[in-house]
């Protein structure tokens, strides 16, 4: 017989600290799609080159990001390390496995969209007289942003929900970390989850939606 007797009121009450915790998961996420970007074009320089070396280290990269799980990759960051002598903050080793993370998927996102560009755009650019950076910037990249854009987006929303993550590692300052808490305080698991399951969709519906509106911005020509 169903006897469970719901405590909405006392759980609402955490909603202050629950809403600081998705602070720190924005932020974590926010962080780790910016440092994965530039992980990611300097990846996808690296697998263009001549040079057999960096190809190879980008090549690897990208196989180990996008083929282990996420929650190994975290765990060999924080315990694994941790082995070694080398010890960094659960924040710490939640940030670098997402950003690892994101930039092997970004940069095959990336590799894709190069690929999606014509070659002849960049010699006539180099014909016009521009250099290679010129032709880069003015010409391959403002293509390329079209076409990963929603890629990137839903990247953002990825890293978002692998923020959860932080909860195994010890994180207790995000979104999880804080409901984690109070669960184990409360053992009011069904309230205080529900409400950090549609604090996680409300932030991820707002990046999308913002998403789309510059989308509308950017590319509506």
């Amino acid at each position: 017989m169903f006897d469970y007797t719901f405590q909405w009121r006392s759980a609402l009450r955490a909603l202050p600290d629950m809403l600081a915790g998705a602070w720190v998961t924005f932020e974590t996420a926010a962080l780790s799609m910016i440092l994965g970007v530039l992980l990611a074009l300097a990846l996808t320089v690296m697998r263009r080159m001549d040079n057999p070396l960096p190809r190879a280290f980008a090549n690897l990269w990208v196989s180990i990001a996008r083929n282990t799980p996420s929650l190994f990759q975290i765990y060999i960051l924080y315990f694994g390390l941790g082995s070694f002598g080398w010890h960094i903050s659960s924040w710490a080793a939640l940030l670098a496995g997402i950003t690892f993370n994101n930039a092997g998927y970004l940069a095959e996102n990336f590799r894709g969209g190069l690929k999606a560009v014509p070659d002849t755009q960049m010699r006539a650019a180099r014909s016009l007289g521009m250099s290679a950076f010129q032709a880069y910037r003015m010409i391959v990249f403002p293509q390329l942003l079209r076409i990963v854009y929603h890629p990137l987006t839903n990247q953002m929303v990825w890293a978002v929900l692998m923020t959860s993550l932080g909860v195994i590692v010890g994180l207790n300052d995000d979104l999880t970390g804080v409901t984690q808490n109070y669960n184990v305080r409360t053992f009011r698991t069904f309230e205080f989850f529900a409400i950090a399951a549609v604090l996680y969709y409300l932030i991820t519906k707002i990046i999308v939606l913002v998403a789309r509106l510059l989308a509308w911005r950017l590319f509506r020509y």
